[in-house]
């Protein structure tokens, strides 16, 4: 199955190409033998354009940020926030969380040799602030203000109490002032020669079918380091990137594969692996507009919402429509696997019943609350007497969601709901959502390093109407305080009671039914590397794809086998 971001963007972004054999490709990049160059396909793209500008958001390169441009931090959601420290070593509040002071690594350089201190953070940030069209993480309205107190320690204030907005900080890439402050317009700039401080800056090899780009003489963590060079061949889609796996000419990608045991696994499993650790949660909403007309009138009422999710047959789902990659998602908060060292257990003994499969306690439940077939149409109505029917969005051509939206059809149908399937373009699909113009729609949300971001961009008032995610458009004041209480205090313990009584409210409305989380796309072959994370090393989110800060992590961890 097809994570909404690899959708949207991944299948957007690795024509046809040759591929060297991996024994060749060292030579090919004009390297010695004894380099250890891995092969890596983090995105489909139709051509490689030489653009190694950071802030650029289409056609920047996939090797650019954490392996050029080295983050200040990394927050690993993996590990329950925990901080990876890269150019900086240490990050320290005040007391009422309203600033952060950033102590910066010592004896980092750029790749050129010139020294890499607090000026660089703060010209940064600065060039940012500047340059709207850069901010793409909109940081400048979670700082207020960028101040050096000395050469490895820089300030950053913040409008309100945020312990959250390092994890955005962190984000945005650091360069070289010395470099950037004389380009002339850092939007349109492409930056072909980088200069950087992360593990790998120089670009060996470029051509429009395979780039090479090798390690940076000035590493400050060069003993870490043990992969010399990475080199991308240029696929344009998933069939390609197989094709290129089965050979083993891949090391470490990020694809959807269908039934990937027999057509990749199967060739080679003692070396061919793969892991799909949970991503990001998938929904069905229903449209909770105030003004709902008579045939969606039922939607406002929870008890039709916990019937129509106990007739979700998840365990299909995710078996049969998504092959078994995705993970089911049972949480009546929809909190998720991967976020379980979050979970409320309370939630779970007073609404869980309502979020697991069960045909019979769901036309129970809604005969209780009143909906009967009044006209003898076969379906039910509402309590008055209106007929119910509608039709739940899903995006033409995501096969594996269009036939999870028909298991979740079949299963209303068999309680006698009027349900049926509805396939828009992707951009229809969109624009409804976030127009409100539908009646039910499958969806997915963001995963952050902690559970607020996909909290907060589908409940919070102040979201309405502005994304996808706060589709269902219910809102509530006490969940809003909440959501705004959570990053005010650095105090885990008070942000995991926080979090406990985000979760209850979730769960006792049900403003969306949770099915699944998507798989993190990861595949490796373990050949002539190792150290790649899995399930029995599950060190980080492990995809290689742009987006997933750690990466670096993982390339740090790779060593070729002797």
């Amino acid at each position: 199955m097809k994570n909404l971001i690899v959708k949207s963007t991944l299948a957007a972004m690795l024509s046809s190409s040759v591929i060297l054999p991996v024994a060749a490709a060292g030579a090919g990049a004009g390297a010695d033998d004894n380099k250890a160059i891995l092969n890596i396909a983090p995105v489909q793209r139709t051509s490689w354009v030489r653009n190694f500008n950071p802030y650029n958001q289409t056609t920047f390169l996939p090797t650019t940020n954490e392996y050029i441009y080295e983050p200040l931090a990394i927050y690993n959601p993996m590990q329950g926030g925990k901080i990876h420290y890269r150019l900086a070593d240490n990050i320290e509040f005040n007391s009422d969380a309203t600033a952060a002071v950033f102590t910066l690594r010592k004896g980092v350089k750029w790749s050129d040799g010139e020294e890499f201190n607090a000026e660089d953070v703060k010209f940064s940030f600065d060039l940012v602030k500047a340059n709207p069209a850069l901010d793409s993480r909109a940081i400048w309205q979670r700082i207020s203000a960028v101040e050096v107190l000395n050469s490895h320690q820089v300030k950053f204030s913040f409008p309100e109490p945020d312990s959250g907005a390092p994890i955005e900080i962190v984000r945005v890439p650091i360069v070289a002032e010395h470099i950037w402050r004389e380009v002339k317009d850092p939007v349109t700039f492409t930056n072909e020669n980088p200069v950087g401080t992360g593990p790998l800056t120089e670009i060996e090899r470029f051509t429009t079918r395979v780039y090479v780009q090798c390690r940076n003489p000035h590493y400050w963590d060069d003993a870490t380091l043990k992969v010399d060079c990475v080199r991308l061949p240029q696929l344009a889609n998933n069939d390609q990137v197989l094709a290129a796996a089965q050979k083993g000419e891949l090391d470490w990608f990020g694809s959807f594969l269908p039934d990937i045991d027999k057509t990749y696994v199967a060739k080679d499993a003692q070396n061919f692996k793969y892991w799909f650790p949970a991503d990001s949660m998938v929904a069905f909403n229903l449209n909770l507009a105030s003004n709902n007309p008579g045939n969606r009138k039922a939607f406002n009422d929870v008890n039709f919402r916990r019937a129509v999710s106990m007739a979700m047959d998840r365990n299909s789902m995710v078996n049969i429509a998504g092959y078994g990659y995705p993970t089911l998602n049972e949480y009546p908060s929809g909190l998720g696997a991967g976020y379980h060292s979050w979970n409320n257990d309370e939630v779970d003994k007073k609404f869980g019943q309502y979020s697991r499969y069960d045909i019979k306690a769901a036309k129970a439940l809604l005969q209780q609350a009143g909906y009967q077939d009044k006209d003898g149409d076969g379906y039910v109505d509402n309590p008055d007497g209106s007929p119910i029917a509608f039709s739940i969005l899903v995006p033409n051509g995501w096969t594996d969601w269009v036939n999870t939206v028909q298991i979740a059809v079949d299963g209303l149908q068999e309680m006698g709901i009027n349900a049926k399937v509805s396939t828009p373009e992707a951009t229809a699909w969109t624009s409804a959502l976030i127009d409100g113009s539908y009646d039910a729609a499958i969806n997915a949300y963001f995963a952050g390093v902690t559970p607020h971001l996909m909290y907060n961009t589908a409940f919070h008032s102040s979201q309405l109407d502005k994304t996808r995610m706060s589709s269902t458009r219910f809102t509530d004041p006490e969940l809003d305080k909440l959501l705004d209480q959570f990053y005010s205090t650095t105090d885990k313990a008070k942000q995991q009671q926080t979090m406990g009584q985000i979760q209850m409210i979730v769960a006792e409305n049900m403003p969306f039914i949770p099915v699944f989380n998507n798989p993190s796309w990861y595949q490796y072959n373990t050949q002539r590397f190792e150290g790649f994370f899995n399930a029995d090393n599950p060190i980080a989110k492990p995809q290689p794809h742009p987006g997933n800060p750690e990466r670096l992590l993982h390339l740090l961890s790779l060593k070729p086998k002797s």
